[in-house]
């Protein structure tokens, strides 16, 4: 059943996945396996399949997807197994920028990795970014910009956790397609990402090393 589900993932099969969730569930299956073994594991194999130009953003998009329906029927079992996320993370994209595809998908790609996302949508101010940090406390936070007049946001989003207090207690995260390495150092971001399965796959390795 495991890896009906694992397969299902995959291929994108949202479908068959609920449909093996389900019985996986009915049969006795440990939620804890199920997300581990069939789920992050399918998610980690679709990443690889990205970074190897095997998959590319629409076969990532559709596992991802088929991913979160199954995590829909298997979260409320999550929680009464007392099976905690191995993190937060706070995700938006910066204001002034109405552009969300990129974001959702790092936003599944994390959550296929075992994390609990936190989605401010987009067009996020910097106070907004601040309060989501107050209020959620996550290991994470993640702005993303598609235009480069937007960018600067960025830079102030960091600025406005500083004057906070709060700067030291979230790790930051950037990207989109006008973001370059140098310009995450400049703005004193702590990862930057090209793409989704990138962004997930430093995070959890930052998140290992903690």
């Amino acid at each position: 059943m495991l890896d009906t589900i694992y397969q299902s993932i995959v291929k994108g099969d949202a479908a068959r996945v609920t449909e093996g969730v389900q019985q996986a569930l009915e049969a006795g299956h440990n939620p804890g396996d199920i997300l581990n073994e069939a789920m992050i594991a399918a998610m980690a194999e679709v990443g690889r399949r990205f970074e190897a130009q095997e998959y590319f953003v629409p076969e990532m998009l559709i596992a991802a997807r088929a991913m979160k329906a199954g995590m829909a029927i298997l979260k409320p079992h999550l929680l009464e197994a007392n099976i905690e996320p191995v993190g937060k993370v706070v995700l938006g994209t910066v204001k002034g920028d109405l552009h969300d595809i990129g974001k959702n998908l790092v936003g599944m790609m994390l959550e296929g990795v075992g994390f609990e996302v936190i989605d401010l949508g987009v067009d996020v101010s910097p106070e907004q970014f601040v309060e989501a940090i107050r209020e959620h406390y996550p290991r994470f936070m993640g702005m993303s910009a598609l235009l480069t007049t937007t960018m600067p946001r960025m830079r102030a989003t960091i600025e406005a956790l500083s004057e906070s207090g709060l700067r030291d207690q979230v790790a930051v995260m950037v990207g989109g397609a006008p973001v370059i390495q140098k310009f995450a150092d400049e703005i004193g971001a702590d990862l930057y990402a090209p793409d989704a399965s990138a962004a997930a796959n430093r995070a959890r390795a930052l998140l290992e090393v903690a």
